[in-house]
């Protein structure tokens, strides 16, 4: 074999070269062979499109896509409150090419004990959370109620009278307000749509009364004073709206919600592709454009491991169950 020395110039210039591009250039192999088979990957999410979370997962799938050098296709599968996607990504090959893109709805709606065609921790692999926030609990201006205490001191002057609404049967929304009544010592109607579009019109219109309602859903009425922001949900204050006390801080003790966005992929995901994802994720939290959009939306990037997005799953359906309990929901 030849050795390029001081009398071979020319081959010392491309041993040179081929040193300096080499650590450039494994990456780049390394991504041409695909990960970890050379097709697309599918995202699937279990809303219709155009939402916020249709946006977030939108986002996350442009950065997954230039991360990982292959196609991420977004696959909008609504219905049954996230069921249909969820159920179909839970029978899908566990080989990393089938996500599913999940929010706090993938655990209330299970702690429903709805029959559900699958169990949200046994059918499915945690990769990693992206982020989360707190809901806002608004009114209906022409309610006159201007805090939570005058909420409480309503709804017990007139129990059931008030009407909270939802997304639907189990959504977050739908279980913050059952939690709200239970730490309250309060008793409103639960009045479920298909979907909080139509639940915020009704609630302007002054059909209904109470919403416990994500940032993205009603950040521009709160803006717009067409309803009225009485508190967050969180454990601390948004900063969004940092003049807003949050419900704890209102005098309705341990009352902490928030909503929140993840990926999970089919049970058996081997783990050499959870890791490739969940760092492919971080780097997304990461990275300017979602956490601008976490910061517009009150909400705080995550960045951790699978095993704590798996404990996260585990606490929230436990907690939710709980509160489904207490409250003798039944919804099949």
């Amino acid at each position: 074999m030849n050795r390029p020395s001081a009398a071979n110039p020319r081959g010392l210039f491309r041993a040179l070269v081929f040193a300096v591009l080499l650590p450039v250039c494994l990456p780049l192999v390394a991504r041409a062979q695909g990960y970890p088979q050379p097709r697309p990957i599918l995202m699937v999410v279990p809303f219709a499109p155009g939402g916020g979370t249709d946006s977030i997962a939108r986002e996350l799938a442009r950065h997954l896509q230039g991360r990982l050098g292959q196609s991420v296709v977004v696959d909008n599968r609504g219905g049954a409150g996230g069921a249909i996607g969820a159920a179909f990504v839970a029978q899908a090959k566990p080989d990393g090419h089938t996500l599913l893109f999940v929010t706090s709805t993938f655990v209330t709606a299970a702690a429903t004990e709805r029959s559900l065609p699958y169990d949200v921790l046994k059918d499915f692999a945690p990769i990693a959370m992206l982020g989360r926030g707190p809901l806002l609990l608004v009114v209906n201006p022409g309610t006159g109620i201007a805090s939570v205490k005058q909420l409480i001191e309503a709804a017990k002057a007139r129990p059931e009278a008030l009407n909270f609404v939802s997304a639907g049967p189990g959504s977050i929304n739908h279980l913050s307000g059952e939690l709200f009544m239970q730490r309250a010592g309060v008793r409103m109607t639960h009045i479920p749509y298909k979907g909080s579009g139509p639940a915020t019109l009704d609630l302007i219109s002054g059909q209904a009364q109470v919403f416990f309602a994500t940032v993205p859903t009603i950040l521009g009425q709160v803006r717009g004073e067409r309803v009225r922001l009485l508190a967050t949900t969180g454990k601390t204050r948004s900063r969004l709206f940092p003049e807003s006390p949050t419900v704890a801080e209102s005098g309705v003790s341990q009352f902490n919600v928030d909503t929140w966005w993840g990926i999970v992929g089919p049970a058996g995901l081997q783990s050499p592709a959870v890791t490739t994802l969940n760092q492919s994720v971080n780097e997304a939290t990461a990275g300017d454009a979602l956490r601008k959009r976490f910061a517009d939306e009150g909400a705080e990037p995550f960045r951790g491991g699978p095993a704590e997005f798996a404990e996260v799953l585990r606490d929230e359906l436990r907690n939710w169950r709980k509160v489904v309990q207490d409250s003798g929901i039944k919804l099949d």
